[in-house]
C-alpha cells in the first residue's frame, strides 16, 4: 500500500518539477525511478529496493507477482498511444511542407539504419535487439519538444518544423516499432523471412486494422446515435479501448497496441461534439499512468543493467546518434529547402526521445528477455537516449539557438483573442504590414470569416484548450483581449500575460469602468475611451485603417488627443522607423514615441481630416 502511494505521489511531484522548472516531465520521471529503484540499493540494510515492481517469492518483496506488471504497462501503453492517436490530425498531414514529409520519411529510414548499424558493430547485439533499438529511438514526441520550444523564441520556420515533427513522428514512429516488433514475434527471434514470420505478421497488421477501424466507428455510432448517457462516455470509451486491446491480442497475438493507435487516428479525425470530452479526460488519465508507468519501469531497472550502459561503446553509440545520424537525417531532409545553414544545425541538435520511446521499449523488454538472446540491454539502452537526449536538449537549446542566430530577439508576433469584425480588421492590418497574427475565438462563424481574409485563425475554448498544441506561438509578443466579457478579458490577462506577453498584454475596457471614467492608472487596457461596443461599431460603420506620420512626441500627442475627441475614429497602434509595433497603452505617461513613427488609428479619416472632431 505505500509503495503504491508513493509513486503516485513522487508521479505528480515529478509533474509539478517539469512544470516550474520548464523541463520535459520524463526526466524527473525516470530520475525519481531510479532513486526509489536501483540506485536506493545502495544504502538499503538488506540491498533491496525502496519499490520493487517486479514480486520476488523470495524476499517476499515487489509490486506485481508474476506477469502482472507486464499486463499493467501493456494497457497502460494502449492507453497513452490510443489519446496520442487521437492527436494526430490528417488535416495537419495535408498542411505539411515537403521538409516535414523528408523529415518523416528519411527520419524512419535513416535511424532505424544507422541506429541498428551502431548497435550492433559498436555495442555487439545481434541485429534482431539492434533493430528494435532503432526503430524505438525514431519518435521525438511533443510531449518533450514543447516545452523545450516553450522557453525559446524560435524563428517560425524552425519552431514549425520541430514542433510538428514531434506531433508527426509520435503515432508514425510507434507503428514502425509496433510492427518492426510484431515482425520479430512473428519470427520467433529466428529467420525474418521464413513464410511462417510473413503469415504471421501479415495477420498482426490485418487485425490490428480492422479491429482499430471497426471499434472507431462503432464508437462514432453509439454517440451519434445517442446510445450512450453524457456521464458516461468518456469511462465507456476507455472500457471500449482496454477491450478492443486485449480482444485484439486474442485474435492476433501482440495486435492489441496498433488496434487502439488506429482506433485514436481515426476518431481522432472523425467530427464528433464529445470527442474534445474523451480527448481531455484521456489526456488527464494518461498523465496519470504516465507518471506511475515511469517510476515503475526506471525502477525495474537493475542496477547491473546501469552498469551495461556505463562504457565508452555505449556512450559512442549515444554521441553517434546526435552528431551524426541526426544531422545526417536532417541535412538530407531539408536539401534545397530554403533554410539556412544555421537553422538547420539546430534542427540537428534538438531531438529528443520521448514517452513513447521509453514506454514501448520497457514493454517490449519484458516480453523477449529470456526469448531472444540481448533482449534485456533493450530497455537500458533506450533509457540512455531518452534521458541524455532530454537532458541536453532542455540544458543546452536555448544557449544553442541563441549562438547560431534562430532564435528572436523581440519577439512581436500578436495573439488576439475575440474574431469579431473589430479584431479581424486590425488582424488584417497587421498581418500585411508582416507581423505574425493569429485569432482565437469559439464562434466559429467569426473564425470562418477571419479565414476567408486569410488570417491564420482558431476555434478555440480559451478555458479548456491549450494554445500551444493548436498553434505555433513562440514569437508572440503582444497579447490583446478583445471580446465583449470582461471576464474573459480578465482571464486571458491572468493566464497569459507570462506566457506570452512578452511586449504586453492588454484587454479592452469595460463599460463598467469607460462609464465611471476610469482614469490612466493602468497600462494594460487597450484604449481608456473605448470598449467592445466602440471598437465593434466603429469597425462596422467605418471599417478602415489609416496610418498618420509622426516627426515628434508633441506631435503624437497632438493627432492622438485628437483622435481620442473624435467619436468615429480610434487610436490603435505606433510602428518606429524599423518597423517595431508599439501598443498604446491606458497609461500614457511612460510611453515613448520616436521620430519619424507611424500612428495607426481606424475610423473616419474624412472627419478626423476635416478637423470634424475639436
Amino acid at each position: 500500500m505505500y509503495e503504491l502511494a508513493a509513486i503516485i505521489v513522487l508521479g505528480i511531484l515529478a509533474q509539478w518539477l517539469a512544470w516550474k522548472s520548464k523541463v520535459p516531465a520524463i526526466l524527473p520521471l525516470i530520475l525519481i525511478g531510479l532513486l526509489v529503484g536501483p540506485l536506493s540499493t545502495y544504502i538499503t540494510h538488506d540491498h533491496l529496493k525502496w519499490i520493487e515492481p517486479i514480486y520476488n517469492p523470495e524476499t517476499k518483496h515487489g509490486l506485481f507477482p508474476n506477469d502482472l506488471l507486464f499486463a499493467f504497462v501493456s494497457l497502460s501503453i494502449g492507453i497513452i498511444l490510443f489519446e496520442g492517436g487521437m492527436t494526430l490530425k490528417i488535416r495537419e498531414v495535408k498542411g505539411i511542407g515537403s521538409v516535414l514529409i523528408k523529415m518523416l520519411f528519411y527520419g524512419v529510414v535513416i535511424t532505424t539504419i544507422g541506429g541498428s548499424v551502431l548497435a550492433h558493430y559498436i555495442v555487439g547485439l545481434n541485429w534482431t535487439v539492434s533493430l528494435l533499438f532503432s526503430s524505438l529511438i525514431i519518435v521525438t514526441g511533443p510531449t518533450v519538444i514543447a516545452p523545450i520550444l516553450r522557453n525559446i523564441p524560435l524563428k517560425r520556420n524552425v519552431a514549425n518544423i520541430l514542433k510538428w515533427e514531434g506531433i508527426l513522428v509520435d503515432p508514425i514512429g510507434a507503428l514502425v516499432a509496433i510492427l518492426v516488433f510484431e515482425f520479430v514475434v512473428a519470427g520467433d527471434g529466428g529467420d525474418f523471412f521464413r513464410e511462417h514470420a510473413f503469415q504471421s505478421f501479415a495477420k498482426i497488421v490485418i487485425t490490428g486494422l480492422s479491429v482499430g477501424f471497426t471499434a472507431a466507428y462503432f464508437l462514432r455510432f453509439l454517440i451519434k446515435m445517442n446510445l450512450i448517457p453524457e456521464y458516461l462516455i468518456n469511462v465507456f470509451t476507455l472500457a471500449l479501448v482496454l477491450g478492443v486491446f486485449v480482444a485484439s491480442d486474442f485474435m492476433a497475438g501482440e495486435s492489441g497496441i496498433l488496434s487502439v493507435v488506429v482506433m485514436g487516428m481515426v476518431l481522432g479525425n472523425t467530427k464528433i461534439e464529445q470527442l474534445k470530452s474523451i480527448l481531455h479526460f484521456k489526456e488527464s488519465l494518461t498523465v496519470l499512468l504516465i507518471s506511475i508507468l515511469f517510476i515503475l519501469l526506471a525502477a525495474n531497472i537493475n542496477i547491473k543493467d546501469l552498469e551495461y550502459i556505463m562504457n565508452w561503446k555505449v556512450a559512442l553509440v549515444f554521441i553517434s546518434l546526435i552528431i551524426v545520424v541526426r544531422p545526417l537525417m536532417v541535412f538530407i531532409s531539408t536539401f534545397r529547402s530554403g533554410l539556412g545553414y544555421n537553422d538547420k544545425l539546430f534542427i540537428s541538435w534538438v531531438g529528443p526521445r520521448g514517452i513513447v520511446a521509453a514506454g514501448i521499449a520497457s514493454l517490449f523488454g519484458l516480453k523477449l528477455t529470456g526469448v531472444i538472446e540481448g533482449a534485456e540491454y533493450l530497455t537500458p539502452l533506450v533509457f540512455m537516449v531518452v534521458m541524455g537526449t532530454v537532458l541536453i536538449n532542455a540544458s543546452t537549446a536555448k544557449w544553442v539557438a541563441k549562438k547560431l542566430g534562430v532564435s528572436i530577439d523581440k519577439p512581436d508576433g500578436v495573439l488576439i483573442i475575440g474574431a469579431n469584425k473589430a479584431s479581424r480588421l486590425i488582424s488584417k492590418y497587421l498581418s500585411d504590414k508582416g507581423k505574425h497574427v493569429v485569432l482565437v475565438d469559439q464562434n466559429k462563424i467569426a473564425i470562418e470569416k477571419a479565414k476567408e481574409l486569410g488570417l491564420e485563425a482558431f476555434e478555440v475554448d480559451i478555458f479548456d484548450d491549450d494554445l500551444n498544441e493548436i498553434v505555433e506561438l513562440n514569437d508572440i509578443g503582444y497579447v490583446l483581449a478583445f471580446t465583449s466579457s470582461s471576464y474573459v478579458n480578465d482571464f486571458v490577462m491572468e493566464k497569459y500575460d507570462s506566457i506570452f506577453g512578452k511586449k504586453g498584454t492588454y484587454r479592452l475596457i469595460t463599460a463598467e469602468e469607460l462609464k465611471a471614467g476610469k482614469t490612466s492608472n493602468n497600462d494594460n487596457i487597450f484604449s481608456l475611451n473605448d470598449d467592445f461596443i466602440n471598437m465593434v461599431e466603429t469597425a462596422r460603420d467605418n471599417p478602415f485603417i489609416y496610418e498618420i506620420k509622426i516627426e515628434s512626441k508633441e506631435e503624437f500627442f497632438e493627432n492622438f488627443k485628437k483622435l481620442k475627441d473624435c467619436p468615429q475614429t480610434i487610436p490603435l497602434f505606433v510602428f518606429d522607423k524599423k518597423q517595431n509595433l508599439k501598443v498604446i497603452p491606458g497609461d500614457m505617461e511612460s510611453f515613448e514615441v520616436e521620430k519619424d513613427s507611424t500612428l495607426v488609428y481606424m475610423g473616419n479619416k474624412k472627419q478626423f481630416d476635416n478637423e470634424e472632431c475639436d
